[in-house]
This record gives structure tokens, C-alpha cells and sequence, in this order.
């Protein structure tokens, strides 16, 4: 790769020490040279509504909106809650798509991780965030599939792999999602 990437994070957890947070930190550790990560904030946007929209626009929207446009690709990292993605992160889905023909998603390409403490690896969170991405627009990393489970004994206190094979693992995801990103713009 050649070219320099901005990289929005988005985390679907609020919790400080949150295993996704954790997670998402390591694969941007990881991730090749020319892929810059930010983290935008999502825990403070207001709730969408329509009503709110039709007048003054949030400053947090604005801000939220100004930055993803100003990224080149999102990495989606995400817990899962009753089977589907945590509220904060899909309320952030939903202002990122507004105004109605101005999204802040379209073309982007992105990558979902889902990380949980069950065996599951929050494969329902993960698959229900896809078909929001669909709709968005958002061309989506296939492979490696990213349901990571077990994820409670994942790190240390300091926030590093406690295994090789599972650095390994997230080096795959996070060097396939950097030559996502290279296809995908060389397409478009």
C-alpha cells in the first residue's frame, strides 16, 4: 500500500475498560503503516429524531458527521446486546446517515469485529450490523470473518495479547482490512 488512509473507529461499547475498546486499540497497534485510526466519539450524540433534525443540528451531530466524512474507511468493533448491536452504535449509524441524501457512510469501506466473552464471538451483532452497512452503502471486508469470543481473557491489564496465535489472528483481519481499503479506492 501507498497511499495514507484515515481510519474512523467506532466502538460499540461506552465501558472504559471494555473488551472491544481493548480490541479496537490492538488492531490499530497492529495495523500497517499508512492506516491512521481515529476514534471518533459516539457516546455523546443525542438520540435521532426527526424533529430535532428539522431544526438546529446538534453540535455533537455536526462534529460526528464532519469527521466521518473526513475518513477514508470505518472499522466497526462491537459487543453484542440481545443479539444485535448496542443502542449507542446504532444511534450513531443513524446520524451519520442524515440529512436524507447526505450520508457520512457511502462508499466507505468497512470492516466488523465483534468481540464477546461467549463462544459465539457476537456472531448476531455482527451479521445485524452488515445489513445496516448494506443499506449504507458501505462495501464490507468478507474475510477473515471477525466473531471473536472468549474475549473476557483475551489481554492482560495493560491491554496486550495473552497469545500469539490470537495477535496472529488480528494481524490477518487488520492487514486483509487495509488491502480492503486499496481495492475498494482503486475501484472507485
Amino acid at each position: 500500500m501507498t497511499k495514507s488512509y484515515q481510519v474512523a473507529v467506532l466502538v460499540g461499547s461506552l465501558r472504559k475498560d471494555s473488551v472491544n475498546r481493548k480490541a479496537a486499540k490492538a488492531l490499530a497497534r497492529l495495523a500497517p503503516s499508512n492506516l491512521k485510526f481515529r476514534f471518533p466519539e459516539i457516546g455523546d450524540l443525542p438520540f435521532f429524531n426527526e424533529d430535532v433534525e428539522a431544526g438546529a443540528t446538534p453540535a455533537e451531530w455536526l462534529r460526528f458527521r464532519e469527521e466521518l466524512s473526513a475518513s477514508d474507511a470505518v472499522l466497526f468493533v462491537t459487543p453484542e446486546y440481545n443479539r444485535s448491536v448496542p443502542a449507542v452504535l446504532k444511534n450513531a449509524i443513524d446520524v451519520g446517515s442524515r440529512p436524507y441524501g447526505a450520508s457520512s457512510w457511502a462508499k466507505k469501506p468497512a470492516a466488523v469485529v465483534s468481540v464477546s466473552p461467549s463462544g459465539i464471538g457476537g456472531f448476531g451483532a455482527n451479521h445485524h450490523l452488515r445489513q445496516s452497512l448494506v443499506f449504507l452503502d458501505m462495501p464490507v471486508l468478507q474475510q477473515p470473518e471477525a466473531y471473536i469470543g472468549g474475549g473476557w481473557d483475551m489481554f492482560d491489564e495493560q491491554g496486550e495479547f495473552k497469545n500469539d496465535d490470537t495477535r496472529t489472528f488480528f494481524k490477518s483481519i487488520v492487514d486483509a482490512f487495509g488491502q480492503w481499503i486499496e481495492r475498494t479506492a482503486s475501484s472507485s
